[in-house]
Formats: C-alpha cells, structure tokens, sequence
C-alpha cells in the first residue's frame, strides 16, 4: 500500500480530509506535467550534462492560482531563459476551472439568484465568486444564446403558446414570453423560437411567424394553438399551406368557465370523448351529440363551439399513433411550467436581456434533452409524415 492508498484510507470517513487529499494530489500532479513539458520542450532533464551550452535552459517560474472542485491550487509555471516555452497543461488567464463555471451557468439556468450561487459556491468549494463575476460568466451563454436562432426548414407540426414571466423595465410587470416548439417529421422536437413582448397579442404572434420563416422555417403541416382572436389568419397569411388544430385542452377550460359548477364534471368527461374516437365521423357524430344534450342549457357555449368546429377534429385527418400529441398543446404547457418553477426563486428579471438569457438556456437545455430523441409515436409513422411535403 503507497502513501497516497494509506492517506486515503485514513480520510475515508472525513469529506473535508479526502478534498484537502485530492487538492494536494492534484497540484503536486499539475506541477509534475508543467515541469514534463518544459523538459520535452528543452530536451534534457534537470541538471543534465546534455543541456550545457544548448543556447537555451530553464529560468526558474511564476505562480499561479487556480480554482478547482477540490479548492484552490498553487502551480508553479516553469519558464526558460528564451522565452520560446508556451504550456499547454493549464488554460490561459483563467483562475476558475470550468467544471465551476459549468455549475455557475447550470444553477442560473435552475433560477437560483447570482448572489445565492456566489454564496454556494465558496461553501462547497472554497472559491469566491462576487455576485458580479457570476453574473458575467452567466453572460457567456448570451452569444450562444443568440446563435441559437436557425432554422429547419421544416416541421411537420408546431405548438405555439405564452407564458408570463416578471420583468422589470420602469416598473415591475409580468410580461408575456412567445414561444414555438416544433416537431420535425422524423419525430425529433425541438424549441424553435421564443420572443418577449408586454402582452400577448396576434401582431406579435405575425411577427414571430415571419420572423421564423425568414429565418428557413418554409413549411410546416400543422399548427396547433389555443384561442388567440386572428391566430388562423395570421397562420394563413405566413404559411398558407399549413392546417390549423384549436388545443381541445384550452377549449374544454372555456367551455367549463361558462357553465355551472354543479354541471363542469359531466360536460367535461363528455367533451374528452371527443378525442378519443376511432376515427373523425365517430367523433363527429360524439361532437354533435354534445350539441344536442347541452344546446338549450347553455346555448351561447354551443353556439361559440359550433364557430369553431372545422378546428376541433383536424388532428383525425393523421396517423392514430401520433393523435395523442397533437389534439392539444400540452406538451409546450408542460415546458412553460419549467420555466415558471426555474423563474420562481429570481422574484423577477432586472433586464429584458437578462430574460431572453434565461429563456435561452431553458430551450437549449430542453433541446439537448431531446436531442436525437424521437417523439412517441412518430418513429412509427416517419415515410407518412416526410409524404404530407414537397
């Protein structure tokens, strides 16, 4: 058993013994590499006859501090009489390793406040961050964040819906935060684009729709969508060729909204079966039935329903395997509940950048989840879904 074995066996049982072990394994390890590559680089080691009058040899070192996982390290940098040594163990003017600012960037991501993650993170590794350079190494996703905006050229189906998220401008407010997740015929999803705008209205909507098709977004077969007043004209305008499904989620909500409290349960198990036919005329034939049943009741509910008919059942006319999924919006739903948990702790944005940031690194995150994962369903019907483009 070696010295570094024993050691570690004595600190076994003692965390803060075992992380003072492995800082010092790993400077004396550092060091060791700096002063190999300073040999390799010289040709011949410490004191050697062979390094007389080679017109070069080494010239003492400077000392660098560098913060690890284990707490901070003191390196020494070799250094030759020339000048010409350039080593490649450490990166350059960098004092904090990146497995830290990974955890920065990843804890910002979660909604935990700069100055809460500056505290967590001298407590668990001995590192001082200030509020302020968390706050800067944070800002590295900013450029990322913004060559995230490319496109696809197209998506078999794309779910549209906002969120509000506090932002501070003069004042205070909750504002409105678009956002499209598609999902491309071979089943991959993806956040496609988000924006941030005071309020949700269609001439933002039209403005996101140009924008993403501008950006190489050219077809897509279906969007799905709650009840925004000129969403399917706007649809219409941008992507003319594209089908349009109302979310039956946001549907039966309105319906329920409208009627007694005493009747909510049985309209809405009654209004489920809807989606869960075999086929569009059995659904058809269940929606009219519900016509029927509550027209004299509640006669403006049917009414407004019947206006809308032609994008209730529009997801009958695809594949059963993949009807689960696009009936509703309830997958982007499920991501905008994230971003409220994540949000949560912050109380609110201090800047409108500071927003889009973190918008972005929730739709990168949630796109390298994904990433190469197929959607349920969807692998089942691939040649189907490629058919419905040119």
């Amino acid at each position: 058993m070696n010295d570094f074995t024993k050691d570690f066996a004595q600190a076994l049982f003692n965390p803060d013994k075992i992380n003072d072990l492995l800082r010092k394994e790993l400077q004396q390890a550092v060091n060791n590499l700096l002063e190999a590559e300073l040999t390799a680089f010289l040709g011949y080691d410490p004191y050697a006859r062979n390094g007389w009058n080679t017109g070069n040899s080494r010239n003492g070192a400077y000392f660098r501090k560098v913060d690890t996982q284990f707490g901070p390290i003191e390196v020494q940098v070799p250094r030759d009489r020339n000048g010409q040594f350039h080593q490649h163990t450490l990166p350059d003017y960098k004092q904090h390793s990146d497995i830290l600012e990974s955890m920065i960037i990843k804890l910002y991501s979660k909604g935990v406040t700069t100055r809460d993650i500056a505290d967590l993170i001298e407590k668990m590794y001995g590192s001082h961050y200030s509020p302020a350079q968390v706050s800067n190494i944070s800002k590295q996703m900013i450029p990322k964040v913004e060559a995230y905006h490319k496109l696809s050229d197209k998506f078999f189906c794309v779910y549209l819906d906002a969120t509000y998220l506090p932002l501070r401008r003069e004042t205070f407010e909750r504002e409105a935060v678009y956002i499209a997740i598609g999902i491309k015929p071979n089943g991959h999803k993806e956040v496609i684009d988000y924006c941030i705008a005071p309020s949700e209205n269609i001439e933002v909507w039209t403005e996101m729709l140009q924008n993403m098709k501008s950006r190489g977004l050219k077809q897509v077969e279906l969007f799905l969508s709650d009840g925004v007043v000129g969403m399917k004209t706007a649809l219409a305008r941008t992507y003319p060729k594209a089908h349009f499904q109302r979310c039956l989620v946001h549907v039966m909500r309105n319906i329920c909204a409208k009627v007694r409290v005493d009747d909510r349960e049985k309209i809405m198990n009654e209004f489920k079966q809807v989606h869960q036919q075999t086929n569009k005329e059995e659904a058809t034939a269940v929606l009219h039935d519900f016509y029927t049943k509550w027209g004299k009741v509640y006669s403006h509910v049917i009414r407004s329903l019947k206006d809308i008919e032609p994008d209730l059942l529009v997801f009958y006319n695809y594949p059963k395997q993949i009807r689960a999924s696009i009936y509703s919006t309830n997958m982007i739903e499920s991501f905008n509940n994230v971003i409220k948990r994540k949000a949560k702790p912050k109380a609110e944005f201090p800047t409108e950048q500071s927003l889009d940031a973190f918008i972005g690194i929730q739709a990168m995150s949630y796109n390298d989840r994904y990433f190469n994962r197929i959607h349920k369903g969807f692998g089942q019907v691939q040649d189907t879904l490629e058919s419905y483009f040119d």
